[in-house]
């Protein structure tokens, strides 16, 4: 009898879990549904201005633009923006993204860094790191994007380090994202051939006040753009990842489910033959 009210409780229990679940999933399909339109948007609006400031970087001197130059003195330092989830249930997101980190970089924890999702912040202070800054605590992530880049700007302009890199997963699919890193300081911009310069769109516009005027300006917009693209790039792949996470979980659990009926069933048989048995038993013995 016992056994049997444990398998009862287990399968409620079970059950409770598949209803979790469930519900947890349809919440992140929704929300993926509107990162993953953000991200798109966004990776549109990122090659579009990306062509902009190629197009004037080929028709201007940018040579001693200083978010295109690299410091003077190396430092050996690099400053690094670690995107993650502050929250868990997302699979193997973060570990993966982890991993990768410390790959691409043997010594993690010797530059300085910024993080974005408490999920990273907790790897820094593993590594015995403090976070330069942990800007975990502002959502969405794309709120904080103005104060990180201004940031990263002053910190790099005044010499401090030999470059920046942003971390993050990069949204491929619904079933894939991807761990990525890219240099975003200093700057690295294709300059066009005199070939691709004459059949670019570009060329029948009139650029006012002058194309390095409008190139200054332009700049700092590109780089807060590649920092939020990463964001919402992020953000995509978490949903995503939370939602097979809980999917599977689902199946998991509606599989147990399965398993412990079956066996309850087996049991409740087994107890009401023994009863049968009993009966049949004492009926014998009282003829």
């Amino acid at each position: 009898m016992a056994s049997i009210r444990i398998l009862r409780r287990r399968i409620k229990s079970a059950k409770n879990i598949a209803q979790i679940t469930k519900a947890m999933q349809l919440v992140a399909a929704s929300r993926m549904k509107k990162a993953q339109a953000a991200a798109i948007a966004g990776k549109e609006y990122a090659q579009k201005i990306y062509e902009m400031v190629t197009e004037l970087a080929a028709r201007t001197e940018v040579t001693n633009h200083p978010y295109l130059v690299r410091p003077s003195v190396l430092t050996g330092k690099r400053l690094l923006i670690l995107i993650s989830t502050t929250k868990g249930l997302c699979g193997g997101l973060n570990s993966n993204l982890f991993r990768y980190c410390l790959k691409a970089y043997p010594n993690f924890q010797k530059n300085d860094i910024i993080t974005l999702g408490k999920k990273g912040t907790g790897l820094v202070v593993r590594l015995g790191a403090t976070p330069k800054a942990d800007f975990s605590d502002t959502v969405p992530f794309v709120t904080a994007v103005p104060a990180v880049v201004d940031m990263i700007v002053q910190e790099y302009l005044a010499g401090q380090y030999d470059g920046v890199d942003i971390i993050f997963n990069e949204f491929k699919s619904a079933m894939r994202q991807t761990p990525k890193h890219k240099t975003i300081l200093p700057l690295t911009l294709e300059v066009a051939s005199d070939e691709k310069k004459e059949d670019s769109d570009f060329s029948e516009f009139l650029i006012e006040p002058s194309k390095k005027e409008v190139f200054d300006a332009l700049l700092p917009h590109y780089l807060e753009n590649q920092v939020r693209d990463a964001v919402l790039q992020a953000e995509a792949s978490e949903q995503s990842a939370r939602m097979i996470a809980m999917q599977n979980a689902t199946d998991n659990a509606l599989s147990l489910i399965d398993g412990l009926t079956l066996l309850y069933n087996k049991e409740r048989q087994s107890k009401i033959t023994f009863e049968i048995a009993d009966i049949v038993t004492a009926r014998l013995a009282v003829e």
